[in-house]
């Protein structure tokens, strides 16, 4: 399954949600409208992976208890009836899947017992464009399943369905907390890659501001601040969900991947503090 171009949402938007609606109403708050979603399936264990799309979220029932390790994908999480149907399925709270639509959520974890839900930001660097793209990615992990809702079709976990599926490092020996990892450290590589495009727009406004100041390059230099300060709030409450999985008692998160989170944790926090402090200062 190859990677689909896709246009993600610009960093800054007006909310959409109606106020006073009640506790648990399923409003999706994204922009526009995006094709039908689309579910697909990775299943694995040490010695065997299947593939394959579902037609319908009933088929994701088989899998629920299964002794395998089930990475289910979600791509378009737009419709509400569609997470109403993981909700019927799945035994999903209500309010977890109001938020799964509500794509302004603040990067966060949340212990259901059964099952753990984890909200972060992807982000993305378009190089045509010159500007940041952001996503919201939900994770729900569970006992034998990883649930990945994602607003748009399209993502950059291509590396880490190949390693997947030719038996790379140990994530087929290993469980659904490890593979909450290396989807977490996935999306920490691509803030470094956004970080180092906005390190180079700095270089670049540096030597204009030496050679050719002008009112151009105070706007240039007011989108980057604004730019550098949308990357420290999203990164810096990943450290919090990281630390969160790190701590967690829950006997979804084994001891012996304490570790790797703590891995994890250390590189969210390395170079975006200090080059967010550098430039809004």
């Amino acid at each position: 399954m190859a990677r689909k171009p896709a246009t993600r949402k610009k960093i800054f938007r007006p909310r959409r949600k109606t106020p006073g609606l009640p506790p648990g109403s399923l409003v999706y708050t994204g922009e526009g409208k995006s094709p039908a979603p689309r579910v697909t399936m990775l299943d694995y264990d040490e010695h065997r992976v299947v593939e394959k799309e579902l037609m319908r979220v009933d088929d994701c029932i088989p899998f629920k208890d299964a002794q395998t390790v089930t990475w289910i994908n979600v791509d378009s999480v737009t419709e509400p009836g569609l997470l109403e149907n993981f909700g019927r399925v799945m035994g999903f709270h209500a309010l977890m899947l109001e938020d799964i639509l509500n794509t302004d959520q603040r990067p966060k974890f949340e212990d259901y017992g059964n099952y753990i839900y984890i909200v972060v930001k992807m982000l993305d660097y378009d190089a045509k464009k010159g500007e940041i793209e952001t996503e919201q990615l939900s994770l729900i992990l569970g006992p034998n399943y990883i649930i990945s809702f994602q607003e748009r079709a399209g993502d950059f976990f291509d590396p880490l369905r190949e390693r997947i599926r030719k038996s790379l490092g140990r994530i087929r020996k290993m469980g659904t907390d490890y593979l909450a990892y290396a989807i977490l450290d996935i999306i920490v590589d691509h803030y470094f890659v956004v970080l180092e495009k906005l390190g180079e727009k700095i270089e670049q406004l540096e030597d204009i501001v030496i050679a050719n100041p002008g009112q151009d390059t105070v706007r240039a230099v007011h989108a980057v601040k604004r730019e550098m300060i949308f990357v420290r709030k999203s990164v810096w409450p990943l450290r919090e969900v990281v630390t969160s999985l790190q701590r967690s008692e829950s006997a979804l998160v084994r001891e012996s991947n304490a570790a790797t989170f703590a891995i994890c944790t250390t590189t969210s926090c390395r170079s975006p503090t200090a080059w967010t402090r550098s430039v809004t200062c």
